[in-house]
């Protein structure tokens, strides 16, 4: 049986890649796909991130290829050495992401293509001559970032490649819109709706007076990128202050979120807490949100 074969991606294996990324999104958020043309695009550039991509000097994406087939996939990163680059991304190489086949009885051993694949990117990094290696799991998808806990192969071949989980664990979860708090009158108590930092603001007023907010963003996709799925928002913000009226508003400004959503269009909301923060993971679930995953961010190259 031939082995796999590692190459640089071609134009000609779009539509692979994309099935194989849209299998490892779909194990993270349900319903949800990207299209081919928002994963060229995100090869190219991603305009979401405006902060750090633009200190990228340098893209690479290479192929796992088996008998014609795309088996694994990895993008990498150059960041640039220069002074304009923030310094934790100074002259650092990352592998953006790894997508690969688990084991399947038409298939050649995937470990040993997912193996081949990362030596090959840690080749790369060391041919950039970059002062740290760093790896993540962002897939142009909502909430696909880090290392998601359902991708435990993934895991796997960074843990046997050296590199090492020493950032944050996250917790994104899922609410269905519709079994979110309702957004009943409460006396003495206003809200307006505005633009955000994070989206679309909707302030509690008291005398006219702020006493608490939640932004949602209902713009997670790109229109031009035609992703299924677009049902969904995120909470961007979320923020109440001591108050006498602060009793049960985080909820009451949910559901405000909530009869904004339906009119959007929009059946699923999703929220992103630290897993050290049980106060905002309870109050979150007992409002109807859900665990959907962990994901582990920033991983270092130790060998």
């Amino acid at each position: 049986m031939p082995a796999p074969q590692v190459r640089p991606f071609r134009r000609a294996d779009r539509d692979q890649l994309t099935d194989l990324i849209n299998t490892h999104v779909a194990a993270v958020v349900p319903g949800v796909s990207v299209s081919v043309n928002t994963v060229l695009s995100d090869l190219e550039r991603r305009p979401e991130e405006f902060l750090t991509d633009p200190w990228v000097g340098e893209r690479v994406t290479l192929v796992a290829e088996w008998r014609d087939h795309i088996v694994a996939a990895a993008h990498l990163l150059r960041y640039r050495a220069d002074g304009e680059v923030g310094p934790h991304y100074r002259d650092v190489g990352e592998v953006g992401w790894f997508v690969s086949r688990v084991p399947a009885s038409f298939l050649p051993d995937t470990e040993e293509a997912a193996d081949l694949l990362m030596s090959a990117c840690l080749a790369q990094l060391a041919r950039w001559g970059v002062r740290a290696r760093y790896a993540d799991g962002g897939l142009p998808a909502p909430a696909v970032y880090g290392v998601p806990r359902a991708w435990p192969h993934v895991r796997a071949v960074y843990e046997r490649a050296g590199f090492r989980h020493v950032g944050d664990t996250e917790i994104v979860l899922i609410a269905q819109v519709g079994d979110l708090p309702s957004a009943a009158p409460r006396r003495g108590i206003a809200v307006d709706r505005t633009l955000g930092e994070c989206g679309t603001r909707l302030t509690a007023r008291a005398s006219g007076r702020a006493i608490g907010f939640i932004e949602v963003d209902t713009a997670l996709f790109r229109p031009e990128r035609h992703t299924r799925g677009s049902g969904l928002a995120d909470i961007g913000n979320l923020s109440i202050a001591s108050s006498a009226h602060a009793d049960g508003l985080e909820h009451w400004l949910l559901g405000q979120a909530a009869d904004w959503l339906r009119l959007c269009g929009v059946d699923r909301l999703l929220a992103y807490e630290a897993a050290t923060d049980r106060a905002a993971i309870d109050r979150l679930t007992s409002a109807g949100f859900r665990e959907l995953t962990r994901t582990d961010r920033h991983w270092e190259h130790r060998p």
